[in-house]
């Protein structure tokens, strides 16, 4: 499942980058954190590699 916003795409990254040792889970705060938590490595990056181009800032609330 790919990211619908570039913030998502982001938590995404810092929230792999935790999982995968090369930050520490501290550091994460928010989103980043809840995805470090409920997501495995696969769908981290599923959200993490999907292309930034065309995808709003921010997924709308609607």
């Amino acid at each position: 499942m790919p990211a619908k916003s570039k913030a998502q795409q982001k938590a995404a990254g810092a929230a792999l980058s935790a999982k995968r040792g090369e930050t520490k889970k501290s550091e994460l705060m928010g989103a980043s954190r809840e995805m470090y938590e409920s997501m495995d490595e696969d769908q981290l990056e599923d959200f993490a590699e999907t292309k930034r181009k065309g995808k709003p800032e921010h997924k709308s609330k609607s």
